[in-house]
């Protein structure tokens, strides 16, 4: 892959867990399959039927991200995010990808939590002598 043509601020949490979306909180949920997610959207895949989003439409998702702890970890965090479809991309005949970006983002980024390591912690690494 070039980087060159990288445009993503942020590296993406890639896991399937179920997605409930709608056009706003008091209609029916439908449910998509969650394939990747940063602090500031989300991609899932959902039926290509009457009820998945189009581009430009502003949704409700509600959906769990695992939240890594210290020692590897994790608690399920829940949220409601309101959001607008970017793209929506046919993946087969029965399936669309579609993306979205959240209006607030989530507090904290889901793809850069799990195995890495800050500076703070490679400074505390043990010294060979």
């Amino acid at each position: 892959m070039d980087i060159d043509n990288e445009r993503r601020r942020e590296h993406r949490l890639r896991y399937y867990w179920p997605i409930w979306f709608a056009e706003n909180p008091d209609s029916m949920l439908s449910q998509g399959q969650m394939v990747d997610i940063s602090s500031t959207g989300a991609a899932f895949t959902c039926y290509a039927e009457e009820g998945c989003p189009h581009p430009g439409q502003h949704i409700t998702a509600r959906f769990s991200v695992p939240h890594y702890e210290a020692d590897e970890a994790f608690d399920m965090a829940n949220f409601t995010r309101w959001g607008q479809v970017c793209r929506v991309e046919n993946v087969n005949s029965f399936l669309r990808r579609v993306a979205v970006q959240f209006a607030e983002p989530l507090p904290f980024k889901p793809g850069e939590q799990a195995g890495d390591k800050t500076e703070a912690d490679q400074d505390l690494e043990p010294a060979s002598v």
